[in-house]
């Protein structure tokens, strides 16, 4: 049936709208809180899997919740991507969940495989593998309009078969209502250079690095004395692998076409004040002292809010022609010249002519001083090509090579490795031509109860992402809990609203930095043209956006066409009372009960 519009169903009758009539009404029998039973799916078991794993069965009852993962851990990006110097890119005590602290961080900026074991903890802390299903990877989802269910099929390897002769089998599952938390930065892509099959050594893709069972990666390059490496790219993957494989490799050579601000380590001066330490350059390493400090929950906590605090406080280098701009941009050229003092050279190629912000910044400890090392090359010529042997640059130049990295990032076009098919037979896809169009970065029109985190839109320039992605889960669960509630067999965001929030971002993004021209993954790998990747505005401005849902904003169905909205009221009973069971005052304890301040007091 149609979508009803929430605003459309009133008291008198509305053209084109049947109401049921006072003989047809039928009350229900059931109380208002007998939650109907709801079957929610969470695509990926990354950040927002587990943030969702955790909250669902805490805020919903009668639920009946599965979590599918493609990979065979936990983790997501962090499961993929254990390359050389992996590490967070913003402070590691800014990169944890609100409710669920680590004060024991070996670095100021943490290395992936502790990222992953943290990760790891908190699932075996909420017990979350009774819900996750691992190396099931979602290959189609149809959206049935009769029943109002997503109908989704996975592929998973045969039950008992060994790995060496692995077989796969594809299985069905439905659900009320599905939760994408697939992320942004998973599906990692190959350069598009010519010759790239034909070299006879060895190549490997950053985000496919072979590691060892404990997922560190030292042990892949233990041979690595004698060999020639070359690296392509300058990203924030970039920066990492350089300085971790410098040591390593008689040789590196770093190819480079694009330019990045590289900007000095985020805070460590705020960090070196709170801990009463010498400022350091690069990548901070606690030492027993400061954990044991960290320890005590007073001085963690302000420790934490000063760090995030710093964090939320850089919005406006964002903004064009901004003071904040015009100071990053003196104290980036400063920080890189200084680091680049032995091959000042370098500088010229490496610093662009765009704005600080108009790509993701990276600090990339160790980076520029490792470009300077004597067996390192940068090289801005373009590739020509990739020959059996090595590179061949356009001016003619090869470099002999044992081994190439591409850190060439990954596909962030939003055009995901699975079908999705929702009113009508149009896919997800083709509502994503020629650029995604959302309602709040979170869902989109023509597909109901499918929502996202990290969606379209939804990563920020700066601040804090974890925030964002925690109240985007508390945002989805109270959708959730309406359908539940209230006997819903859809919600679906209302086409003019998707529009209006477009119109909003084109608008937006005309006054920051990122409108400039540079090749960056917020516009889809162009140097111009829509940007499809950040959040039009902080994460504090995302945090008050998705507070209060517009629940206007939206069309729904009712289930089993029952018409009347107050259906769900029931029988005019809770079921505490009915069964005469439970908690009775339950308004009355300390959390319900909201206790207004004395003026004056």
């Amino acid at each position: 049936m149609p979508a009803i519009d929430a605003n459309a169903l009133t008291s008198a009758m509305s053209p084109g709208i049947q109401h049921a009539s006072k003989s047809s009404f039928n009350l229900s029998n059931s109380c208002i809180d007998d939650d109907r039973p709801f079957k929610v799916v969470i695509i990926g078991a990354g950040f927002s899997g587990i943030m969702a794993g955790i909250r669902f069965p805490q805020r919903m009852k009668n639920l009946d919740l599965t979590i599918y993962d493609k990979n065979s851990g936990v983790g997501g990006t962090w499961f993929s991507n254990r390359y050389p110097g992996v590490a967070c890119d913003v402070p590691s005590h800014c990169y944890q969940l609100t409710f669920e602290e680590n004060s024991q961080w070996s670095s100021f900026y943490s290395p992936g495989p502790e990222i992953r074991a943290d990760l790891q903890r908190v699932v075996d802390k909420y017990n979350l593998m009774r819900y996750i299903k691992l190396q099931h990877e979602l290959i189609h989802a149809r959206y049935h309009e009769d029943s109002g269910k997503w109908h989704l099929r996975l592929r998973r390897p045969v039950p008992g078969c060994a790995t060496a002769d692995e077989q796969f089998e594809v299985i069905e599952d439905t659900a009320d209502f599905v939760l994408a938390g697939v992320g942004v930065l998973s599906r990692w892509r190959w350069p598009d250079i010519e010759g790239l099959s034909t070299f006879k050594g060895k190549i490997v893709h950053s985000a496919g690095w072979e590691t060892d069972e404990s997922g560190h990666w030292q042990s892949s390059v233990a041979n690595w004395g004698d060999k020639n490496v070359g690296v392509i790219g300058v990203g924030s993957t970039t920066t990492q692998i350089v300085p971790a494989l410098q040591p390593l490799v008689k040789h590196l050579y770093n190819y480079v076409r694009g330019r990045a601000w590289l900007s000095p380590p985020f805070f460590i001066d705020k960090m070196s004040e709170l801990l009463n330490r010498e400022q350091t350059t690069g990548n901070y390493t606690f030492t027993e002292e400061d954990k044991e400090a960290l320890k005590d929950p007073a001085f963690f906590k302000n420790f934490r809010r000063v760090l995030e605090s710093e964090l939320n406080s850089s919005h406006f280098t964002t903004i064009k022609g901004s003071e904040k701009q015009k100071t990053a941009q003196e104290e980036f050229k400063k920080h890189m010249r200084e680091r680049l003092t032995k091959e000042p050279w370098i500088a010229d190629h490496l610093m662009p002519s765009f704005s600080v912000t108009c790509r993701r910044l990276t600090p990339g400890p160790g980076y520029l001083e490792a470009l300077c090392e004597d067996n390192v090359n940068f090289v801005p010529t373009h590739i020509k090509q990739i020959t059996e042997t090595g590179i061949e640059l356009v001016d003619g130049t090869h470099h002999d090579l044992d081994v190439i990295v591409c850190a060439t990032g990954f596909d962030t076009s939003y055009q995901y490795p699975f079908t999705v098919v929702g009113r009508g037979g149009k896919t997800l896809l083709e509502r994503y031509t020629p650029h995604p169009e959302t309602y709040l970065s979170l869902c989109s029109d023509g597909f109901p109860n499918w929502f996202m985190t990290c969606g379209p839109n939804s990563v920020i320039g700066t601040g804090s992402l974890l925030i964002i992605m925690e109240r985007q889960i508390d945002y989805i669960i109270e959708a959730a809990k309406k359908m539940q509630k209230e006997h819903l067999k859809s919600i679906e965001p209302k086409r003019e609203a998707v529009a209006d929030f477009d119109e909003y971002l084109e608008h937006y993004f005309k006054t920051t930095v990122f409108s400039e021209e540079c090749r960056s993954w917020y516009k889809l790998g162009k140097a111009d043209g829509r940007i499809v990747g950040l959040w039009p505005g902080s994460s504090l401005h995302a945090i008050k956006a998705f507070k209060s849902p517009r629940w206007e904003d939206y069309n729904y169905e009712p289930l089993g066409g029952i018409q009347n909205r107050f259906h769900w009221l029931g029988d005019g009973s809770t079921h505490n009372e009915k069964y005469m069971t439970g908690d009775r005052a339950w308004y009355l304890d300390s959390d319900e009960v909201d206790v207004p301040p004395i003026p004056g007091a």
